[in-house]
């Protein structure tokens, strides 16, 4: 694999610490400003919230210049909202400083993947992704923890500043390692959005919404689901995600392995094994070890979906797959948000803290049915639509999937 895709893993790592570590911080953040627990849940609110609105808003400011470019310029965007955080004078602009660090998120993983992928061979492109994505899973087991103790015991500004560091880190990284290559005439935000007048993208974006929303279904309340149901501490808490995130970064490397080679049977795997282990986790979470293995399975199966999905999406989007790439890593957010919601709601409902796995195993099983709704479809069309072709390009024209556009 490239250098480069270090590099880019680097960025995802300091952007997965801090998109996690703040809910390990929110009581101190909380004590130092004097704001509640539910207000400064909003710091978490307002972050998935600009990577839903700043995916596609970023990508398409971004269609005029290099790839290079746009990741340097997103590196930079995030150091500047991680340096406002960590020296925010009050709630309002520590808010603020969250929301400028979120606007890079998704752009920066929806352009880092077409990056990736365009770096490699065809039959190595979802492993690239998957190497990218590495960073993000890496964050949840090494950058979480330490960012989280490290605020504890030193204070949280620290954490954020360490944070800026990282992303400081990743810009030299990308302005270094990662080619330049110029941005061919005809590549613009027109012919970026054709992508998304092909059904197969849509339908691989609903399977993001679903698919990942059922893994955070459950990993929301898995606190007071470990505490309240299945008898662990507090502090065992902390560990369990640690476990959590391994399971992420096993299945990452695993999805992307396994996509290059056979991506929709992947896909199903992944999906029905999730909505399985799901269903039974409603059981499991009442035994320390069985919830234990639960929690791994679900970071293994639902990460395992993120290589394939999005090699999904870029396959799909033919010479267009830049925004769509971003887009689809919103997704990837808004079924975060959606199922914390929707998990909420059942155990606002009464039906106990164990509900939201039902609600997650729901998600996945839907994720699957439009994973085989997407392939019958695919099998009756294998040709690619006229609509998916830029505007004045004959049919056809587009290369095959994946092989990507420079800019």
């Amino acid at each position: 694999m490239p250098l480069a895709l270090l590099a880019l893993a680097i960025g995802a790592f300091g952007i997965g610490t801090t998109e996690f570590v703040i809910m390990g911080l929110l009581p101190e953040i909380a004590g130092d400003y004097g704001v509640s627990i539910p207000t400064a849940g909003l710091l978490v609110t307002g972050y998935a919230i600009g990577v839903v609105i700043g995916a596609p808003l970023m990508t398409a400011l971004g269609t005029r210049i290099s790839r290079k470019t746009m990741l340097l310029l997103l590196m930079g965007l995030f150091v500047a909202g991680n340096l406002l955080s960590a020296l925010a004078p009050g709630f309002g602009v520590m808010l603020g400083g969250r929301i400028v660090a979120s606007l890079a998120h998704g752009a920066f993983f929806g352009i880092g993947s077409v990056a990736a992928a365009d770096m490699v061979a065809p039959h190595k492109k979802a492993g690239a992704i998957a190497t990218m994505f590495t960073g993000l899973t890496v964050a949840n087991v090494v950058g979480v923890p330490l960012g989280t103790f490290i605020g504890q015991a030193v204070g949280w500004r620290t954490t954020f500043v360490l944070v800026a560091v990282l992303g400081l880190v990743g810009l030299v990284g990308i302005a270094t390692l990662v080619p330049a290559v110029p941005r061919p005439e005809g590549t613009r935000l027109r012919r970026e959005l054709t992508a998304f007048r092909n059904p197969q993208v849509l339908l691989a974006m609903a399977m993001t919404v679903l698919g990942f929303g059922g893994v955070f279904a459950a990993i929301t309340y898995i606190a007071p689901m470990m505490t309240q149901v299945a008898g662990y501490s507090a502090d065992a808490v902390t560990w369990l995600l640690v476990l959590f995130g391994v399971g992420m970064f096993l299945g990452n490397l695993l999805g992307g392995r396994f996509a290059d080679r056979a991506l929709m049977p992947m896909l199903y795997t992944a999906l029905g094994g999730l909505a399985v282990v799901l269903a039974l986790f409603t059981l499991t979470a009442h035994n320390k070890v069985a919830a234990a293995a639960s929690i791994f399975l679900v970071g293994a199966l639902g990460f395992a979906t993120v290589p394939p999905l999005q090699k999904r999406v870029l396959d799909q989007a033919h010479g267009a797959p830049t925004l769509a790439s971003a887009v689809n890593i919103g997704a990837f957010n808004l079924g975060n948000a959606l199922a914390a919601w929707l998990g909420g709601l059942v155990i606002a409902a009464g039906l106990g803290f164990t509900a939201p796995n039902w609600v997650g195993a729901l998600l996945a099983a839907a994720a699957l049915v439009l994973a085989v709704w997407s392939a019958a479809l695919e099998r009756r069309a294998p040709a690619s639509e006229p609509a998916s072709e830029p505007a004045g390009e004959p049919a056809g024209a587009a290369l095959p999937a994946p092989a990507l556009v420079h800019d």
